[in-house]
C-alpha cells in the first residue's frame, strides 16, 4: 500500500487485483481496483490495461472522471485481442452525448462490427437496437435482422423477443414457432411444476400465439395448445379466453361447429371463457356467447339471453352482431315503427365496420341526401330581404335542396322530431294523407352541419300548424308567392319515391 502510494506501478498493479477478484481478508471492490489499476495504467503498465478492459463493467467505467484515458485503456485491451473491452469503448463513446461526433460514432459501430463478428453477443444487439435510430446508416438498417438472429441465438432474451415480434408481424410463422415454441414450453412446464407463480403480458401473449399456430400446423397437439391458451387466459389474455371459449365449443366464431378443439364439448367452460373475454372488452366473445345461447343442443338454451349478449356485442362493435340487432329491429317494426330508426342506426353501423350485407339493406329501406331540384331553383331566387323577413321558410328550403324533400315534406316537416342524429326522419301522414313514412340518411359531415344549424333556428319555434308558421295552405301561399320558382318544375305538390320494402 505505501509503494502505490508512492506512485510505483507495480504496486498498484498488485493492488488493483487484490481488490479485483477480493481476498478472504479483503472484500472484492472493483471501483477500488479501478483506482489503483488506472494510475498504474497511466504510467503505460500494458497489464493494468488488459484488467480494466477485462474486468471493469461499463456501469463503473462510465463514472470515471477522465474518460479521454479510460477509453484509450480500453482501446489497447481491443488492439491486443481482448473483445469484450471494445463492447464496453464503444457504449463509453456512445453514450457521452457532448463530446461524440461523426467520427467517434463511426468509430463505435466500427468497433461494434468487429466484435459482433466475434460472436460478441451483447454487441450484436445493439446493433441491431442502433437501427432504431432514424439517423442510423444505411449498413447497419440492413443488418439489423442479422444482428438480432445472431443476438438470439446466442441466448440474448431481448433479442428473442424482438425477433419473435419481426417474425410475427412479417407472418414469418416457421422463424416464429422456432424461437418462441421453445421459451413457451418452458414457460408452461415452469409454471406446472410451481417454479412460476404469474407470467407477464407479454409472455401470455406468446403462450397464445404459439397455440394459434400449433393449431393451424397440427390439430393433433391439442393437450399442449389448450394448457398455452388456459395459462394465457389466467393471466388475463382476451383473445386466450376467447379462443379457449370456442375451444370447448367446438366452434368457430359464425357458431359453426369445428372438428378440432376439447375432447368433449362444454358449453359450461365456453361460457365461462368467452364472458371472461367479453368483460375485458372482446365483442366477439359476446357475440359468440350470443350464438351458444341459440344452440338448439345447449340444454340452457335461452333467446332472451342470447339477444342480450348480441346488444353487448354490437355496442362495443361488433359487425355482424350490429348487422344482425339492425335486422333485429326492422322485423320489429310493425310492433312498433319507431323501430326503423334504431334498425338505420345499426345497419349504418354495421357498414361503417365493413359489412357489405347492411348496405345492401340501407339501399332498400332508407334513402340518401339528393337534392331537390325545384328546391335548388328557390334557394338561387333567395336574396337577404327574404331570409330577413322569412328565416323558416328559407330554411326549409334549404333542407329540402341538400335532403331531397318534396315541397310538402319541406312545408310540414316538425324539425325538432325530424333529426334522429344518423338520420332524418320525413313523417307527415298527420298533415298530409298521401304521404310515406320514410328515413334520409346522414352521411357527411356537412349534411350533419346544416341540419343541426337550422335545427339550432327553430329550437324554441312550434313547428305544428298553429305555430308562427301557420297551417299548410298559408305556407303554401307564401312559397308560392315568395319564391314562385320553386313551382315552375312540377305543378303537382307529390314527388313521392316509395319506400321499399326489405
Amino acid at each position: 500500500m505505501r509503494e502505490a502510494r508512492s506512485n510505483h506501478h507495480e504496486a498498484q498493479l498488485q493492488l488493483g487485483k487484490l481488490y479485483l477478484f477480493g481476498t478472504k481478508s479483503l472484500p472484492q471492490s472493483l471501483t477500488t481496483a479501478l483506482h489503483w489499476l488506472s494510475r498504474a495504467a497511466t504510467q503505460s503498465n500494458k497489464e493494468a490495461c488488459l484488467l480494466i478492459g477485462d474486468h471493469i463493467p461499463y456501469e463503473i467505467a462510465r463514472n470515471f472522471p477522465d474518460q479521454v484515458a479510460i477509453q484509450s485503456w480500453y482501446r489497447t485491451a481491443l488492439t491486443e485481442g481482448h473483445y469484450e473491452a471494445g463492447l464496453v469503448l464503444a457504449r463509453l463513446i456512445l453514450s457521452d452525448p457532448n463530446q461524440i461526433d461523426d467520427k467517434k460514432y463511426a468509430e463505435a459501430i466500427r468497433i461494434l462490427e468487429t466484435i459482433a463478428d466475434h460472436d460478441i453477443a451483447e454487441a450484436q444487439w445493439l446493433l441491431a437496437e442502433l437501427a432504431k435510430d432514424p439517423n442510423a446508416r444505411p449498413s447497419i438498417i440492413n443488418n439489423a435482422l442479422k444482428w438480432t438472429a445472431r443476438a438470439a441465438d446466442a441466448g440474448i432474451v431481448d433479442a428473442q423477443i424482438a425477433l419473435i415480434e419481426h417474425a410475427w408481424e412479417n407472418r414469418d410463422y416457421p422463424v416464429f414457432l422456432q424461437h418462441a415454441l421453445p421459451i413457451a414450453r418452458s414457460i408452461t412446464q415452469a409454471v406446472q411444476q410451481g417454479d412460476v407463480i404469474n407470467i407477464d403480458e407479454q409472455s401470455s401473449r406468446l403462450l397464445f400465439r404459439c397455440g394459434q399456430l400449433l393449431l393451424k400446423q397440427d390439430g393433433h397437439a391439442s393437450e399442449e395448445i389448450q394448457s398455452m391458451w388456459e395459462l394465457a387466459a389466467r393471466q388475463k389474455n382476451a383473445e386466450a379466453a376467447f379462443s379457449l371459449g370456442l375451444w370447448y365449443a367446438r366452434m368457430n366464431e359464425d357458431g359453426i361447429r369445428v372438428s378440432i378443439g376439447a375432447a368433449a364439448t362444454s358449453f359450461k367452460k365456453a361460457i365461462r371463457w368467452l364472458t371472461q373475454a367479453g368483460e375485458q372488452g372482446l365483442a366477439k366473445a359476446w357475440y359468440a356467447l350470443s350464438l351458444i345461447y341459440q344452440k338448439a343442443e345447449f340444454s340452457q338454451r335461452n333467446m332472451n339471453d342470447a339477444q342480450r349478449y348480441l346488444e353487448l356485442a354490437a355496442d362495443l362493435g361488433h359487425a355482424t352482431a350490429q348487422y344482425e340487432r339492425g335486422m333485429h329491429a326492422w322485423r320489429a317494426r310493425r310492433d312498433d315503427e319507431s323501430n326503423d330508426i334504431q334498425a338505420v342506426y345499426w345497419l349504418q353501423k354495421a357498414n361503417g365496420n365493413g359489412k357489405a350485407d347492411a348496405a345492401a339493406v340501407l339501399d332498400k329501406i332508407a334513402f340518401k341526401a339528393n337534392p331537390a331540384s325545384w328546391a335548388v331553383s328557390a334557394r338561387e331566387c333567395l336574396t337577404h330581404e327574404i331570409f330577413s323577413s322569412h328565416p323558416f321558410l328559407a330554411a326549409r328550403i334549404e333542407l329540402a335542396a341538400v335532403f331531397g324533400l318534396t315541397r310538402p315534406e319541406a312545408l310540414l316537416l316538425d324539425i325538432h322530431n325530424a333529426d334522429k342524429g344518423h338520420c332524418l326522419l320525413v313523417d307527415i301522414r298527420e298533415f298530409y294523407r298521401r304521404s310515406k313514412r320514410k328515413l334520409i340518411l346522414i352521411q357527411t359531415g356537412q349534411e350533419r352541419q346544416i341540419l343541426s344549424r337550422i335545427g339550432r333556428l327553430f329550437e324554441k319555434v312550434d313547428c305544428g300548424l298553429n305555430g308562427p308558421e301557420g297551417n299548410y295552405r298559408q305556407r303554401q301561399y307564401r312559397l308560392k308567392t315568395m319564391l314562385p320558382a320553386a313551382y315552375q318544375e312540377n305543378s303537382d305538390d307529390e314527388e313521392y319515391r316509395e319506400t321499399a320494402e326489405a
